[in-house]
């Protein structure tokens, strides 16, 4: 079984693509973000530093495969937030992104889902897919293009338990601009062919 580097996760990781906490403002609250930047993402890193710990630290399996859980859960936060804070910037709707997403699906309306939600871009059929992960499993068949944090504390400082004001206003801060830029890197374009939602689409709005 493999072995980790003991205590070499840090936070909070600098956020690249937001000048302040307060850049997504009014769509996301600065208290939102401070709170995500510096205290949902600690408490993944410092419990995934305690895991690895104590997985390296184990001497039989027996021990060791009761902590993938916890390895699993913790890495998964922090990359599904780093994604997150990526995918997010005050830009200007993209339009090469809106034209493949409005090819396969009909209309940004209609990519929205619950749990986190991804956009993703599949590398085997070269088509655009949603996805849905559950906790904070990572998403692992498609590539990232973007993800949709749905839990609870996303929101509940702003807007209390009326979700679909969140989902309506994260619209206004979706960083296309790094989303097609993504898209541009994959080896194809999406196909132009429109196709219905997968059975794993459930509306956001519901």
């Amino acid at each position: 079984m493999p072995s980790f580097p003991l205590n070499q996760h840090t936070s909070p990781p600098s956020l690249p693509y937001l000048s302040s906490h307060s850049a997504l403002e009014p769509s996301i609250c600065e208290h939102s973000i401070t709170r995500h930047h510096t205290k949902h993402h600690q408490t993944y890193v410092n419990a995934l530093n305690a895991a690895e710990a104590a997985y390296t630290n184990a001497s039989t399996p027996k021990e060791r495969i009761p902590l993938l859980a916890s390895l699993k859960f913790n890495e998964g936060g922090p990359r599904a937030l780093r994604r997150r804070q990526q995918g997010h910037r005050r830009r200007a709707q993209g339009r090469p992104l809106k034209s493949p997403i409005e090819q396969v699906w009909g209309s940004l309306d209609s990519i929205q889902g619950s749990g986190w939600v991804w956009l993703g871009y599949n590398t085997q059929t070269k088509r655009l897919e949603i996805a849905t992960t559950p906790n904070q499993d990572p998403l692992l068949r498609l590539v990232p293009i973007i993800g949709v944090d749905i839990w609870e504390h996303a929101f509940y400082l702003q807007y209390l338990n009326v979700k679909p004001d969140y989902l309506n206003a994260i619209w206004n801060v979706i960083n296309f601009e790094e989303a097609e830029a993504r898209l541009s890197r994959l080896p194809a374009t999406p196909s132009s062919k429109r196709d219905p939602p997968t059975e794993r689409c459930t509306s956001l709005k519901n």
